[in-house]
């Protein structure tokens, strides 16, 4: 998504846009480094939502980032299924709670690690259903996905980019998507919610800049990443992996954070979710 987004920004401003990768602390490492920089427009951060959820996940943070984000704009959201290996005899989001209830304890769900998207989406329906799936948190969702093709996990909520080639090969079996409508790429499969009424949850990306950013030059970068987004050719990217676009002002943004902090909030303290 960064490449995606800095390579027509590249083109758009002509500025290189230099994407840096820096892993740790479930983004906590990244959103630090674009705290700390400069508010000229030239660092910035690939948002998203473990930002949301980590306000309540790490206890201790250097920075508060509702206040020291500056949000530019959403940029995607990225649908999550269901998916369990086939050799788990359900087919359906029903069957799957009834067999979870059955064989409470027993049934693992696989994770990119603790208070990633797939755990905390994993989470949401447990509270929801009442369930009781075993977290088995990995470094990273890549791993998680290997294990779920191998049989040693049995369900993952999976983020539809990583998984698609695996559900159209039979290798995985997709019970439901977890937005709160159905995706393009698997219009046969039903939403969580036709099941669990009121579940919903994607895995959101946007662009933020360090707060006193001026907002002149906010306003640029948010009108030139909507121009992209409205690309028919970033469309198709997107679309490619799952995603949809999700343009905005930043005030748009501003308001999807603040809900979502409050809304995964609230299920990390349910499930007392503790970093490692």
């Amino acid at each position: 998504m960064a490449r995606l987004i800095g390579q027509w920004l590249s083109e758009r401003l002509g500025q290189q846009f230099v994407i840096e990768n820096r892993p740790g602390a479930g983004t906590n490492v990244a959103t630090e480094s674009v705290v700390n920089g400069p508010p000229d427009g030239y660092t910035l951060l690939l948002a998203s939502l473990p930002n949301a959820s980590n306000a309540t996940l790490y206890d201790k943070l250097n920075f508060n980032f509702i206040r020291d984000i500056a949000p530019v704009t959403s940029i995607a959201r990225d649908t999550f299924a269901i998916e369990v290996n086939p050799s788990v005899p359900v087919k359906t989001v029903p069957e799957l709670i009834a067999y979870a209830k059955v064989n409470s304890g027993k049934v693992n769900m696989a994770s990119g690690g603790i208070g990633s998207g797939n755990h905390i989406f994993g989470e949401l329906f447990k509270m929801m259903t009442g369930v009781n799936l075993v977290h088995v948190p990995y470094r990273g969702a890549g791993p998680a996905l290997i294990d779920l093709l191998g049989g040693q996990v049995q369900v993952m909520f999976a983020s539809i980019s990583s998984s698609i080639e695996y559900v159209r090969a039979g290798k995985l079996r997709a019970l439901a998507v977890t937005t709160s409508t159905r995706s393009p790429v698997l219009p046969d499969i039903p939403t969580v919610a036709e099941f669990v009424p009121g579940y919903e949850a994607s895995f959101w990306t946007g662009i933020g800049a360090p707060r006193n950013t001026p907002i002149e030059i906010v306003e640029k970068l948010n009108q030139e990443i909507n121009a992209g987004l409205a690309d028919p050719n970033i469309e198709a990217r997107l679309a490619g992996l799952g995603a949809t676009a999700l343009p905005g002002s930043p005030a748009d943004f501003a308001k999807l954070i603040a809900e979502e902090t409050q809304k995964w909030g609230k299920v990390v303290k349910f499930a007392g979710i503790k970093p490692q």
